[in-house]
Formats: structure tokens, C-alpha cells, sequence
């Protein structure tokens, strides 16, 4: 079994909290807490990983990421 770092966004709304992982397109999830929308979306990116290797296709791997907050007035 292969262990990846992958980046997550959550972000707080409305509904509670919504997960993300920008390296796999489609990937996302939510939670009422933040730590339910953590676990949630580290399931969500496991099942998709290993759905990816079962069929052949390639994972990229990313080890390296960048978190930036920009402020923009407008």
C-alpha cells in the first residue's frame, strides 16, 4: 500500500463543513464538524485512489503544495 500527502481545503458554510482535494478532480465531501468533514473526505480520497489503481490509472504523486492567502479589494 502506497501512503500520499495530498492537499485538502475545508471551508465552513452554512451547512456545516465542505472538503475538497484539489489533486483529484471530483473529490470532495462534507461533515457537520470539522473533524467529521477531515475523516470524511480522507475516506472519500482513499476510495478514490483505490478505484484509480484498479483500473490502471496513473496517480500522480504530490509530495509538495502551497497554501496562499491573497487580499484583494475590489
Amino acid at each position: 500500500m502506497k501512503k500520499y500527502t495530498l492537499p485538502v481545503v475545508i471551508e465552513k458554510d452554512e451547512h456545516g463543513y465542505f472538503a475538497m482535494c484539489p489533486a483529484l478532480e471530483g473529490c470532495y465531501s462534507q461533515g457537520d464538524t470539522y473533524e467529521e468533514a477531515l475523516e470524511n473526505i480522507k475516506d472519500a480520497i482513499r476510495l478514490m485512489l483505490e478505484d484509480m489503481e484498479g483500473s490502471d490509472e496513473l496517480v500522480s504523486d504530490i509530495n509538495s503544495f502551497s497554501l496562499v492567502a491573497v487580499e484583494v479589494t475590489a
